[in-house]
């Protein structure tokens, strides 16, 4: 398994969100269970209250039923006036405990009620309607005047020619009821969150079964990627979260055995080329010097190219031995005590004759102040001439490199602050994060391995310091380095 198949299964995993695990799993799972159960408990609530109440129209209808109808009717028929056969119906009927009944005329006065107590003429809804519908009858949900909750059902009663003369209004409250039923309701409200609750609760142990796992692959893939492959993922679970960190488990140590592989290589081959290369450049300059009046022109040149291209791939490999070290952790510092202004003034007096036998101007600004450190000098030149030689490479013939130091306080500490700045190509905003990982170049019409600023960046880090590159595209770039000191003379 090759690193960019790694690679993109840490593209798979860190796409896999378990915020949107957790999210699916409530909308999929949990959701339609909860919908379910709200569904159940609306019907329910609605059942709840249709069953009470059916049975109390059930009471109040038997008060008034059809026997109660004729009774009236015939009465009436006899030549018996309504409140006479209201008297003697009240006296003999048998729901008094549960309902209570008016007797009404057509006029809508309250002839006689069956708890005793008259009763004052009041809007009465389902009296008019009773008369008004063909069946007679009609029933009536609502408050009283004494705000009372009540079920009334109301049936009109006629003479033997069908003509109304009054009605039978059989009522019962049912606050009593509405009471009941609420607290039936609040019963099984509670019943639905404790169900919901112990859903809930239960589903975590599951939902967490899949996201720490997933999390620990997350964070075990990254360390990997950036380059720890000594990181391995505990198996926790048999099943394909455990195949999955196995699989993963596998890779890391197929990259990392094909990793030493590479830099054991690039070591080895450079270390070979090294010696072949300088014997090729000194026996290149020897013979140029050496022949100079004794050769025509066209090997004399031939002599300087093999010197010069003989040189940049020494450059080369000296490249490749420090990523070589910088991928086994065996770079290393020779600290002593630096100049390190000092150190960038002998870099830029060999660096500005080159620029300006191939064009370029440099301007610099550099405090004559000795600024001490604890560093590898050669380190510091190779830090200070990569930047140099990469504003070089990328800019135009003609244009200007500006090179600045100064002092600055930084976290309670003294820096060197080196900014070097170029009138080049500069770098686009979508290549400016990756310019300094190992290998990546930006511009691929310009010669360079892509090596030389990762090591640059590692050897400023390991100095204690910090670079920085901002970059706009075809106007420039400017690389900030910031390296500590630990004495700086003021002047006087």
């Amino acid at each position: 398994m090759n690193k960019e198949a790694f690679n993109n299964l840490l593209q798979k995993l860190k796409s896999l969100k378990t915020e949107g695990i957790t999210r699916r799993w409530l909308i999929n799972i949990i959701g339609v269970i909860a919908l379910l159960l709200i569904a159940t408990f609306v019907i329910a609530c609605f059942g709840i209250k249709s069953y009470y109440y059916n049975s109390v129209e059930d009471i109040v209808k038997a008060g008034a039923s059809d026997s109660a109808v004729n009774y009236f009717t015939n009465n009436i028929s006899s030549g018996n006036s309504i409140e006479s056969s209201a008297a003697e119906f009240v006296n003999s009927y048998s729901y008094k405990n549960r309902t209570t009944i008016w007797i009404i005329d057509d006029g809508g006065d309250i002839v006689l009620s069956s708890n005793g107590f008259s009763v004052e003429k009041q809007e009465m809804p389902d009296f008019n309607e009773a008369l008004l519908n063909p069946q007679s009858t009609a029933k009536y949900i609502g408050k009283i005047d004494s705000g009372e909750k009540i079920m009334a059902v109301c049936r009109a009663i006629t003479d033997k020619d069908g003509a109304e003369v009054g009605a039978i209004r059989v009522m019962t409250n049912i606050d009593d009821v509405d009471t009941q039923i609420r607290t039936l309701r609040f019963i099984m409200f509670l019943l639905l969150v404790f169900v919901m609750g112990i859903i809930v609760f239960s589903n975590q142990f599951f939902i967490r079964s899949i996201i720490i796992p997933v999390q620990e692959l997350q964070r075990a893939t990254k360390l990997i990627a950036d380059g720890n492959l000594d990181v391995r993922i505990e198996k926790q679970y048999d099943d394909e979260i455990g195949d999955l960190a196995d699989s993963i488990n596998t890779m890391a140590t197929e990259i990392s055995a094909a990793d030493k592989m590479k830099n054991d290589f690039i070591s080895t081959i450079s270390h070979e080329l090294r010696t072949p290369l300088t014997s090729i450049k000194g026996w290149g300059e020897t013979l140029t010097l050496g022949n100079k009046d004794n050769v025509d022109e066209l090997t004399q040149k031939g002599l300087q190219v093999i010197v010069s291209e003989a040189g940049r791939l020494e450059g080369f490999v000296e490249e490749l031995l420090d990523f070589s070290r910088l991928q086994s952790g065996r770079m290393q510092l020779r600290l002593t005590k630096t100049d390190i202004l000092a150190e960038l003034e002998e870099t830029l007096f060999t660096f500005r004759e080159r620029a300006v036998r191939e064009g370029y101007e440099v301007r610099s600004s550099i405090p004559e102040i000795p600024s001490v450190a604890n560093a590898d000098p050669n380190r510091l030149k190779q830090v200070f001439m990569n930047i140099l030689d990469n504003a070089l490479k990328y800019s135009r013939p003609g244009s200007k490199i500006f090179v600045k130091a100064e002092f600055i306080t930084k976290d309670d500490r003294d820096f060197v602050q080196v900014a070097i700045a170029d009138q080049g190509c500069g770098i686009s905003e979508e290549d400016l994060p990756h310019v300094k990982e190992k290998f990546y170049k930006a511009n691929m019409s310009v010669r360079g391995s892509g090596i030389g600023l990762a090591v640059t960046t590692e050897i400023v880090n390991l100095h204690g310091g910090y670079l920085e590159i901002d970059s706009v595209k075809d106007k420039g770039t400017l690389v900030t380095i910031q390296l500590p000191v630990d004495e700086v003379a003021k002047p006087q």
